[in-house]
């Protein structure tokens, strides 16, 4: 780690760690926070079901869209710089949102959300990468799981108990005094790191922008327009034909903004793979669930999100631990044996409301199936980060969120089609067929996603190195990937 100037040493690993840890609390807590207040928003601003839609898919639409270019960026800034920039985009993007006298303006206002989101979330795992010794690495990514975790517990209670108790503006106001104390602390203590100083890849960057804005709102329209519509089909194919001149781009490009060695191994594309699955199931139920325990069970905002405690409390409890076992064990066993307790769970709740059955007879699936989306997260996160050298830890940061961004407009998308072609909002009952169907269809994507966490790394056969200066120069053992 470069030095901080002020005191010639590098900043203590737990400042770093919390205070990229809040960075991606803020992002993840505002992709979750809207989804019990959906009921509210609805009635005070008369949006649709699509303005509903919009309102959770807008954010992931511009984070998906410019991650690896924002990545790319704070390489060349700098990462704490961009680090520090989208903070306080961010909070100029939540005050907005919590203004909007509309649909139209707050749709607007989460985009901006996620473009920030996009400069902040590859900086902030970057830098905590980089500032954690390969030994520790498990166990530290566990604790920001657990700590990003909290918007996986927080955001629909939050969201409930404000849009209940408050007003649904102040899920967005509560960024900027957090947003506000995070800054000046970071300034202080963080230290600048920057990759490569080789030129930018512009078509690549444009490409990369194109591609992602394309596949994400073809996903996002599929349900309104449906997937044979001309809007769907053309986005699709525009989107697919850009991100194979982005692939052709970078294997041809002097200086390529993702090294095509990088995306081929094993672990990167298990890690990857495994998170777009992952995701998908994970924020495709988050959506669907929120509003079935509203509209078919009849529970407030507040009680729905109450609801969701014992499925979303458990990343909390578990993703330390399961960090800490990573590292004797290795992430393949974590990512496999996750995926299917988060598959196996989702089953069940869909088998549960496809009998009619109460809220509580899915307590326990709720368990299982958040035990397991807990013992998988972190152990992406590290195959990812692990897999890249020190000079491409920005672009994997933001390749690795770019995938769960993607992933969670597709779970929405997927489970939308199912929920409208099986039921639908015309009385609980229709709304209970289709989230029955959908929440099935959650299970399988997680399945899947476990065949893929094959390609992970085992146990690790060499410990590294450890650095004794604490200094961080003990990461430098891998052969940097990509090198021109």
């Amino acid at each position: 780690m470069t030095p901080s100037a002020a005191t010639g040493r590098p900043p203590a690993l737990r400042w770093v760690l919390a205070l990229t840890a809040v960075a991606g609390l803020v992002v993840a807590l505002d992709q979750l926070v809207v989804a019990t207040a959906l009921d509210t928003i609805r009635r005070d601003l008369g949006a649709s079901m699509a303005d509903l839609e919009w309102t959770v898919n807008a954010f992931g639409l511009g984070f998906a869209a410019l991650l690896i270019p924002a990545a790319e960026l704070g390489d060349r800034i700098g990462r704490k710089r961009a680090y520090l920039s989208g903070l306080l985009l961010f909070a100029a993007a939540s005050a907005g949102c919590a203004l909007a006298p509309t649909t139209g303006v707050l749709i607007g206002a989460r985009a901006v959300q996620g473009a920030a989101a996009a400069l902040l979330s590859p900086a902030a795992l970057a830098l905590l990468t980089e500032a954690t010794p390969p030994r520790r690495r498990g166990a530290v990514m566990g604790v920001y799981a657990a700590v990003t975790g909290l918007a996986v517990v927080g955001g629909p209670l939050v969201g409930g108990a404000v849009a209940q108790g408050l007003a649904w503006q102040w899920i967005f106001w509560i960024n900027v005094p957090v947003i506000a104390v995070v800054v000046p602390l970071a300034r202080a203590v963080l230290t600048e790191h920057t990759g490569r100083p080789i030129p930018p890849d512009v078509p690549g960057i444009a490409l990369a922008a194109t591609s992602m804005f394309a596949l994400v709102w073809a996903l996002v329209r599929s349900g309104s327009a449906g997937w044979g519509s001309a809007e769907v089909l053309g986005t699709l194919v525009a989107g697919g034909v850009a991100l194979a001149a982005f692939a052709v781009r970078q294997a041809t490009a002097a200086h390529p903004m993702l090294p095509t060695r990088l995306l081929r191994q094993p672990a990167f594309a298990a890690g990857n793979l495994s998170a777009l699955l992952l995701t998908a199931s994970l924020f495709g139920t988050v959506f669907f669930l929120a509003q079935y325990l509203q509209v078919a069970l009849g529970h407030s905002p507040l009680g729905a999100g109450l609801r969701f405690l014992p499925w979303t409390a458990t990343l909390f409890l578990i993703a330390p631990a399961a960090g800490r076992l990573q590292d004797r064990i290795g992430p393949r066993t974590l990512i496999c044996a996750g995926l299917l307790l988060q598959g196996a769970g989702m089953l069940w709740i869909g088998a549960n409301a496809h009998q009619h059955q109460g809220y509580g007879a899915s307590v326990a699936a709720l368990v299982l199936s958040g035990a397991g989306t807990s013992m998988a997260m972190p152990a992406q996160q590290t195959t990812v980060m692990t897999a890249a050298p020190p000079a491409l830890m920005g672009k994997a940061a933001g390749t690795f969120t770019t995938v769960r961004q993607l992933g969670g407009a597709l779970g929405i998308a997927v489970m939308a089609a199912v929920f409208g072609s099986v039921g639908g909002e015309a009385s609980p009952a229709a709304f209970t067929d289709g989230f029955s169907a959908a929440v099935t269809a959650a299970g399988a994507l997680a399945l899947v996603g476990a065949a893929f966490g094959l390609l992970a790394p085992g146990r690790r056969r060499a410990a590294v190195p450890d650095d004794p200066a604490g200094d961080g120069t003990g990461h430098a053992v891998q052969e940097e990937l990509g090198a021109h």
